[in-house]
């Protein structure tokens, strides 16, 4: 009779052994390359937005003036209106209404009545306010979100999108000037 071969190969328990090893280095590797949903971020420009625009209503409130809150695909800023002009202008020397960019990798999408509003990817010039020759785009020029110092506001819903992943976080706001957070929707 002839001897008896001996089989070499892998076991079922080495094998997954071995899938466990690959399945933990893979996933250490999206978490580190953020994509695994990882919405901190996003929160927290969501949570900055919503605190900046309830210091503009308190703002508008105490002063008496008017602001108003305009959107771009990746930035935002606040702008005033001028009651002696009858023009928006931007926010001079003031640190918490200056413009702000969103982090790389998000971008807003902005719906006003139910309609989605599309944004630009860069700001509006304003002409200066001293020249008298006033450009026909000021004259037209509103943001989208208007504070009143009523304590009112535009009802607006943002979404701050990371399309890389298909994150995104919802804010809405009401003509009482409340905001809420709204978990994502599918």
């Amino acid at each position: 009779m002839p001897a008896s071969r001996k089989e070499y190969g892998f076991t079922l328990i080495e094998i997954l052994v071995v899938v466990v090893i690959i399945a933990t280095i893979v996933g250490i590797a999206m978490l580190s390359m953020n994509l695994i949903a990882d919405d901190r971020e996003l929160d927290t420009e969501r949570n900055r937005l919503a605190t900046l625009i309830e210091v503009a209503q308190d703002e508008a409130m105490m002063q008496g003036r008017e602001f108003g809150l305009e959107l771009m695909t990746s930035t935002y800023r606040f702008v005033e209106f001028d009651p002696f002009t009858f023009q928006w202008s931007e926010i001079l020397g003031d640190d918490v209404f200056r413009l702000r960019r969103l982090p790389e990798g998000m971008e807003f999408e902005l719906y006003l009545e139910g309609k989605r509003i599309l944004l630009e990817s860069d700001p509006m010039e304003f002409s200066d306010p001293d020249d008298a020759t006033l450009s026909r785009a000021s004259e037209s020029y509103a943001p989208h979100v208007f504070v009143f110092s009523s304590g009112e506001s535009t009802a607006y819903e943002i979404r701050i999108r990371r399309p890389m992943n298909d994150q995104q976080l919802v804010m809405r706001g009401n003509v009482l000037g409340e905001i809420e957070f709204v978990e994502e929707e599918s």
